[in-house]
């Protein structure tokens, strides 16, 4: 069950089903490295902590901007209202699109905390464990037709939940070790009208990504590949 807890200038949303450790303190990287609960890191923009809760294997981002901008201001967003913050909003997204069956992972918790005008946030969220990214995996082998297949019949269940991914491309679709296709990474995204470009433009801006990355491919990626993800999306998304 979703829960909101509110406190001072901060709102924490979770799922108590999945976090049974304190709302409060388990966006703290060093509330889980007293329990020796860390599992592991990645350096992105910035820290992204891997720890380990009863239920599952979790991420823990804190949220940075990127760019130029992000030069100048690295963590701070203009605050609106709670429910637009970038937490919240990713939260949300990741919450329908389990509900609509996407491979996705699970949102755990999400927290805003307000700071004048700006507001800075972190996100909870399970790891996707045994997988990688499409570009490691072709920098060593092929896709099979069928891999290409269900690659498009993951994205077509995000366009039926009327999921718009802005940033789709290829190092944000992982395949794991049961050969099961995962999205990742629904930062400023959103929900979309049923119709509008925003369907076919997620999909150009995959098979750009694709193209660009194929120089790091171990074999070429022939137009034939894409047929058959173009198959997948068809056959569940309309």
């Amino acid at each position: 069950m979703i829960k909101e807890l509110q406190q001072a200038n901060q709102t924490i949303w979770y799922d108590d089903d999945r976090l049974h450790d304190d709302p409060w303190r388990c966006f703290d990287p060093r509330y889980w490295q007293a329990q020796n609960k860390v599992t592991g890191s990645a350096q992105g923009r910035g820290t992204t902590w891997f720890v380990q809760l009863d239920t599952m294997e979790a991420a823990l981002r804190h949220y940075r901007r990127g760019g130029l901008f992000g030069k100048l201001v690295k963590d701070q967003y203009w605050f609106t209202d709670w429910q637009s913050t970038r937490s919240h909003q990713e939260f949300v997204l990741l919450d329908a699109l389990q509900q609509a069956n996407v491979n996705v992972p699970k949102p755990i918790a999400a927290r805003a905390v307000k700071c004048g005008p700006w507001y800075r946030a972190d996100l909870l969220s399970e790891k996707i464990q045994n997988a990688q990214d499409l570009v490691g995996i072709l920098r060593h082998a092929s896709l099979t037709q069928e891999h290409y297949q269900r690659i498009g019949e993951m994205i077509g269940r995000m366009h039926r939940a009327h999921v718009n991914h802005t940033d789709l491309n290829i190092h944000n679709i992982l395949i794991d070790d049961q050969d099961d296709v995962w999205i990742i990474d629904f930062d400023k995204c959103g929900f979309a009208s049923e119709h509008g470009e925003w369907k076919s433009a997620n999909l150009e801006r995959l098979k750009r990504s694709f193209v660009k990355e194929q120089p790091q491919f171990s074999t070429p990626w022939p137009q034939l590949c894409w047929s058959w993800l173009l198959d997948g999306y068809q056959a569940v998304s309309q």
